[in-house]
């Protein structure tokens, strides 16, 4: 029910910056995150990467960051998998979508894979040498939306007991800056202390 709401949601936005209320284009990312002690062990993995004991998120959003799918994982997925299953769920559910943007992370048969749903799925990945965090073009916003993410302090760790909890609990938390791009209400930021002063 949360992620029928939030694709009701989603196209208010989209259309007030005169785009189409369904999108053609999406980028998919993953992250892994600790999760706390009452998280059952056989949900939880070790993402040797990153070298993380708990679950994945892999998410799908469009070009303004907004959540089109979620899929929680144990942190031991590999970013592929986990992206081929989204993959599927998206190409059923928003089937106007024509291109993806993926980064270094994920393989060429996740390529191969899209093109047989006849997605363009495009691997873009910093430049050699690159130090520190570096926006990529076309892909930036879902960083933004991870950020936006970790900002929530019940999602800054899994503390949910099934993968399917903490998907809803995503959907719940990406329909407030939806809510807010419509409204245009800014939410109180402690690092401005003018902003925390009543008027």
């Amino acid at each position: 029910m949360l992620a029928q709401l939030n694709g009701l949601l989603r196209q208010l936005p989209r259309e007030k910056e005169s785009r189409n209320g369904e999108p053609s284009a999406y980028v998919i990312d993953a992250q892994s995150v600790k999760t706390s002690t009452g998280v059952p062990a056989s949900s939880q993995g070790v993402d040797a990467g990153k070298k993380i004991v708990g679950r994945k998120r892999s998410i799908v959003t469009d070009t303004l960051g907004l959540l089109l799918a979620v899929l929680v994982t144990a942190a031991s997925v590999q970013d592929s998998t986990a992206g081929a299953r989204l993959l599927d769920r998206v190409a059923v559910d928003h089937s106007c979508i024509r291109k993806a943007r993926v980064d270094g992370g994920y393989r060429q048969h996740l390529v191969e894979h899209a093109a047989t749903r006849g997605i363009d799925m495009e691997i873009t990945a910093c430049k050699p040498g690159t130090r520190g965090f570096t926006p990529i073009p076309k892909r930036w916003t879902v960083e933004r939306t991870y950020g936006r993410l970790m900002l929530n302090r019940r999602l800054a760790r899994d503390y949910e007991t099934l993968p399917t909890r903490s998907e809803a609990k995503i959907h719940l938390t990406m329909t407030s800056p939806m809510a807010r791009r419509l409204t245009h209400e800014n939410t109180i930021s402690w690092r401005n202390p003018k902003s925390m002063q009543s008027t």
